[in-house]
Order: C-alpha cells, then sequence, then structure tokens
C-alpha cells in the first residue's frame, strides 16, 4: 500500500476524487447507489452525479456550493469589508489580520502564498487563522468546541491547505460549470434534495441549482448555520434518508 503525506496536493483535483468515488463503487460490487454530501461534498456529490449518472438513485445534499467566483468572493473575500455579523467579529479579524493591506484584495491568493511557504511556521500560523475562520461561522452560534479544532497542528494544515489548493484553482472546473443546464440534463432521473445554510454557503445557489433543475425539493433552514449537526438540518437530512428507504430506492 503507497501512503501520501498528510496534505499532499499532487494528483489531487476534483476530478480525482470522482475517479476515487468510481473505484470504491466498483470495489464494493455496488451497481447504484445514494450520493449525500454537505459544503463541499455537495460539489463533489454534483460532480460525481454528471460523470457517473447511470450509478446514482438519488442525491442528498447540504450547503450547496457549487465553487463559482461569487460563491469563493462571499465567503472569503467579502468579509474583508462587511461587517456581516457582530458575533463572528472576533474571528472575522483573526482572519483578516495575517494577510497585509496590500495583499488584502485578494485574500486566496495570499493565503495560498504563505499556505505554500517554505517556512513551516508561516505555513501553520496561516493554516490556523485560515480554519479558525471557518469553523467560527460553521454554527449558527459559534462553537468553542468547533473552533478549537483549528488549533490542532495536523487538522490545520491539512483542511486549509487542500481547501485553498481546490480554490484558488476554481475547483478545476469551468466557472458556474456544475449549474450548468446540459450538467444538470445529465443526472436525471436522479431525486436531489437541498437542506440549506446560509451563513457560509450563500442561499442564492441553491435557488440557481433550483431554477436549473426545478424538480428538487428544497429546504431553506432559517434557524439554522452551516453544520449538518445544526438541529433543523439535521432532521431534514434524517427525514430525506428516511423517504429514499421508505420508497425502497
Amino acid at each position: 500500500m503507497k501512503l501520501r503525506r498528510s496534505a499532499e496536493l499532487e494528483n489531487n483535483t476534483t476530478w480525482d476524487l470522482v475517479k476515487d468515488i468510481e473505484v470504491l463503487r466498483q470495489k464494493l460490487g455496488v451497481m447504484k447507489w445514494h450520493v449525500f454530501g454537505g459544503s463541499w461534498g455537495s460539489t463533489l456529490s454534483l460532480a460525481y452525479a454528471q460523470t457517473h449518472p447511470d450509478r446514482v438513485k438519488s442525491l442528498v445534499l447540504r450547503g450547496i456550493f457549487t465553487l463559482r467566483q461569487s460563491e469563493l468572493r462571499f465567503f472569503y473575500q467579502d468579509v474583508t469589508t462587511d461587517l456581516r455579523c457582530r458575533v463572528t467579529q472576533l474571528y472575522r479579524e483573526g482572519y483578516i489580520a495575517p494577510i497585509p493591506e496590500s495583499e488584502r484584495h485578494d485574500m486566496m491568493k495570499a493565503y495560498h502564498s504563505r499556505l505554500n511557504s517554505p517556512d513551516a511556521n508561516t505555513r501553520l500560523a496561516a493554516a490556523k487563522a485560515w480554519a479558525k475562520w471557518e469553523m467560527a461561522t460553521s454554527r449558527l452560534i459559534v462553537s468553542e468546541d468547533t473552533v478549537a479544532q483549528a488549533e490542532k497542528d495536523d487538522f490545520a494544515n491539512a483542511f486549509a491547505r487542500i481547501e485553498n489548493h481546490y480554490f484558488v484553482n476554481e475547483g478545476f472546473m469551468r466557472n458556474g460549470q456544475l449549474l450548468e443546464k446540459q450538467e444538470i440534463d445529465k443526472m436525471y432521473p436522479s431525486h436531489p434534495n437541498y437542506r440549506g445554510s446560509r451563513k457560509i454557503c450563500p442561499a442564492t445557489t441553491a435557488w440557481a441549482l433550483k431554477r436549473t433543475w426545478p424538480e428538487i425539493t428544497l429546504h431553506i433552514i432559517l434557524d439554522a448555520g452551516h453544520s449538518s449537526r445544526e438541529p433543523g438540518i439535521e432532521k431534514k437530512l434524517v427525514e430525506a434518508a428516511d423517504i429514499m428507504a421508505s420508497k425502497g430506492l
């Protein structure tokens, strides 16, 4: 067995992961399966379903994210000038502070240079700041336990370095590719569900998917953040899974 280094970026793209999922399906001997994913997992689920539509029974997606530039700007760039939430203001400052003002016009690029710095201390400091921002905003009410994960060196380094790698490379796809009608049409007759959140992934993305794919069942959970552990989102995800099971799909 060949072991890979943690946070390895070589041969690590959306389409490499789609291939890995298909290899896993074949290894398990599963003809068709239900695909379940949230946030980045929803991106990967859509990419897989559009590549292998004949292998997908249904999609249950949470926190729709399609890696458009507008979605990335919403969370990683607009925050530099938008005081969107007083509760996360402290963490906002922690995300912005490591980047000099002269580089703040492109936060993802600025972080990319630091996350790939030859200096280990520079890489780790950037990784913790990047990870802490996302951990702080993943719940409607900040969870200190969740934020504490960002202080773990191995977690922060892998999380931030790989995530930033995908984002600065625009997911290795065309901007808006996952929402293009010809791509959506490939997935019929999958039965997707969306259980919404808006703090990290704007609900406008879910509506964009709904407009292109009117057959989906869409739920916007108003009293929840981004995490699948939010009670309202968790409830709807379980309901969606139960519906699929009851139909014998």
